[in-house]
């Protein structure tokens, strides 16, 4: 089958691409620019911009079914930058797909969408869309998950994968940014350190995404729905993070600021880096305080009931693969 990848140069559609050539497919990936991991791969790239349609429409010619992986992610920036690569590129994507007559959809969201104030323990998909996004990130990424399940019909089955907190070998993400803030002295445990998170290793995620696929067609369980994915399990976080810190040969965080603080602080550095138009991210935002205060992990019943989703590399053996001692 000949399928198509936005953002195969990224750390999951990277590993994604690897996976479905495994299989026997025929991949194309869709990016600004040329990516040597994934030429070495035999990929071959049709570079545009997803903000473009006719680079989109032309990019799709020919392809079976899209994983829309690519989107512009971070917790601080323009609105109008994130608007127009996760909505008006997820709106090109879904028409370009109809143009092209592409019978299957499977778009990556983040549970971001769900997150609020307070706490999510089990939540399931049952779980309304947030009403105080605090980041362009995730409101983005809600507006455009919206899109593609209200896209699913008879001609396209669309699905919506919500994979949390993704961890594997080389990812680019958030295990260096971790090490990074742990070594410049700005990582501190928010609130009392026992929340509980999900976590998704990276392999895991990719097997998600490729049995939802094998599944997906109209009228099947998985079209038009969205998926939590995670582990076997929910982590304390901070204990999780220190973990990660260990296998670096670093000193584990045990200094706390209050939730209440952090989160004003990051109202005030977001207030103070708008008005003085200040390059870079803040060091703290109201987004990360409450990311980093709160639980939340999701419930994986639906996927192992629709598509047979079962995590089959455990949390101890993702640490280990993830960061080898």
């Amino acid at each position: 089958m000949n399928i198509l990848i936005t953002g195969a140069g990224g750390f999951l559609g990277r590993n994604l691409a690897a996976s479905l050539l495994s299989k026997g497919h025929q991949v194309r990936n869709f990016s600004r620019k040329n990516h040597p991991q994934v030429q070495a791969m035999g990929i071959d790239t049709v570079c545009g911009d997803l903000q473009n349609a006719s680079d989109v429409t032309a990019a799709f010619k020919g392809m079976d079914a899209v994983f829309h992986v690519a989107s512009r992610v971070g917790i601080w920036g323009i609105y109008d930058e994130y608007y127009r690569t996760n909505v008006l590129g997820t709106r090109h994507v879904i028409q370009a797909c109809r143009a092209n007559g592409i019978t299957r959809l499977i778009y990556t969201s983040t549970p971001s969408v769900v997150f609020d104030w307070g706490d999510l323990c089990g939540a399931d998909e049952s779980t309304p869309y947030s009403e105080n996004f605090h980041g362009h990130y995730a409101k983005t990424k809600a507006i455009a998950e919206q899109m593609v399940l209200q896209a699913n019909d008879d001609k396209l089955a669309t699905v919506a994968l919500r994979p949390h907190l993704i961890i594997g070998p080389d990812d680019p993400h958030l295990v260096p940014r971790l090490i990074a803030a742990a070594r410049a002295g700005r990582l501190k445990i928010v609130g009392s350190g026992k929340n509980l998170v999900d976590v998704t290793y990276i392999q895991n995620a990719v097997d998600a995404h490729i049995l939802v696929f094998e599944k997906l067609s109209p009228r099947s369980a998985p079209a038009g729905q969205a998926y939590f994915i995670g582990q076997e399990r929910p982590v304390v976080l901070w204990d999780f993070i220190n973990d990660i810190l260990a296998r670096y040969h670093l000193p584990p965080i045990t200094k706390k600021v209050p939730e209440r603080v952090a989160f004003h602080i990051g109202l005030f550095l977001e207030s103070w880096y708008r008005f003085f138009k200040i390059n870079g991210e803040p060091p703290m935002t109201r987004f990360v305080a409450l990311q980093f205060s709160r639980s939340h992990y999701f419930s994986h019943q639906k996927a192992k009931n629709d598509f047979g989703y079962e995590p089959k590399i455990s949390i101890e053996q993702a640490l280990e693969l993830t960061v080898r001692r």
